[in-house]
């Protein structure tokens, strides 16, 4: 196995699996904030922002339900053969996303998102495939840039696609296609052919016995999935609606966009590289920390001027990016015994749980003003940090408790 070129493929699948989530962001908001009609922005008479939510959340919700059903498949019949298939079939997703453009067809667009999200729901597989192979540091600073990766993906996307929107508002999808089948083929070189599984458990049986909520039944990992859908919210608030603010705040188009996003995945970037060293602060404050900041940068987005709502924009990477780099290793750490691939699973899950809420009652919002979202996903952030330090405490006691009965 070669260990460099097996972190790669994992990464590359980790960022794929978001930067096809979140391609479309600089070619929605113009489309659907034109003053002129067309069949995307018009489907059924309906109000064009209201379209544009669902657009949004249509990919997130296949992600989320991909998520929690590929990582406990990938326990049971391997990492190698889940990854192959669902990076072959979302390079396909994308390839019918691009023809619904071409012929305008919004409820084409709308199931091809869905597929391709649901195949593109592979990080948390990924996640578990390092978990798997890797021990101690290694593991430990992999598993941080994959996280780094998956995020960076919501930065990259929109950056790719709104460089080369001049060739045509198809290309990207069409670079999204080529990549994942690159990709495909380093996985299948990297990682090597697993024994068959002598298990007679169906897929189906896999899909409805083994999913990742079903962890919900653990009370700590219940306290998790609270916490990480209020801090998700705020993130996929300004994730899903900072390109609109650009649009109708800031007067931004998709190369405006691009060049914005451009600068906020430098910072999350050079987060990412430094986020997995050693450090003697406890993981659990680390990330209480870097939650507040990320929330103060979504709040300074939607109640501040113009060039305070920019700076925010770009600063908002490096608490965000440690953030993740932080969290799904000390997860790892702690709830591994419950199944590498339902944990990360989780987590993964959960984020694309708060998108879909998030995009949802965004396209909602935004009919009034588009800041209202953003300040909401911020005061959500926010009671996540503050219940961190209540976690951590009342882990930190029983934690002690157990320490001080096995001393006996």
């Amino acid at each position: 196995m070669k260990t460099p070129l097996l972190i790669a493929a994992a990464c590359l699948l980790a960022l794929l699996s978001t930067v096809g989530a979140a391609l479309p962001y600089p070619i929605l908001p113009p489309l659907f904030a034109a003053d002129v009609s067309n069949n995307l922005n018009h489907f059924l008479g309906l109000p064009p922002k209201l379209l544009f939510g669902i657009a949004l959340s249509i990919n997130p919700l296949g992600l989320l339900i991909g998520t929690a059903l590929l990582g406990p498949m990938s326990d049971r019949y391997g990492r190698r053969p889940v990854l192959l298939a669902s990076a072959t079939g979302a390079a396909l997703g994308h390839a019918i996303t691009a023809w619904s453009l071409v012929i305008q067809n919004y409820p084409l667009f709308i199931l091809a998102r869905f597929v391709t999200g649901l195949l593109e729901g592979n990080a948390s597989v990924a996640r578990a495939m390092l978990a798997d192979r890797l021990e101690g540091d290694l593991r430990v600073q992999a598993l941080a840039w994959l996280n780094g990766a998956v995020y960076s993906g919501w930065l990259v996307g929109p950056l790719i696609a709104g460089m080369t929107l001049g060739f045509g508002i198809t290309v990207p999808f069409w670079i999204a296609t080529v990549a994942l089948l690159l990709t495909a083929g380093m996985v299948a070189i990297a990682l090597p052919k697993e024994k068959t599984s002598h298990l007679t458990t169906s897929w189906w049986q896999v899909a409805r016995s083994k999913h990742a909520f079903n962890l919900l039944k653990v009370p700590e990992l219940k306290q998790l999935f609270i916490i990480q859908l209020a801090y998700t919210s705020g993130v996929t608030a300004f994730y899903d609606f900072f390109p609109l603010w650009l649009v109708e705040v800031a007067g931004y188009h998709s190369k405006g966009i691009a060049w914005m996003t451009a600068g906020l995945c430098a910072v999350m970037a050079l987060a990412s590289l430094f986020a997995g060293r050693p450090s003697n602060v406890m993981p659990l404050r680390r990330v209480q920390f870097h939650a507040f900041c990320a929330a103060a940068a979504v709040a300074a987005v939607g109640l501040g001027n113009t060039w305070i709502g920019l700076i925010a924009i770009i600063a908002f990477g490096f608490p965000n990016a440690i953030y993740n780099a932080l969290l799904p290793s000390w997860c790892s750490e702690r709830f591994g015994h419950h199944g590498q691939g339902a944990v990360m699973g989780l987590i993964s899950t959960t984020f694309y749980l708060a998108n879909i809420m998030i995009a949802l009652l965004g396209s909602i919002l935004t009919l009034i003003d588009t800041r209202i979202i953003l300040v909401f996903g911020a005061l959500l952030s926010i009671w996540a940090a503050r219940r961190i330090g209540h976690w951590r405490a009342e882990l930190e006691a029983k934690d002690n408790a157990i320490a001080a009965e096995n001393a006996f």
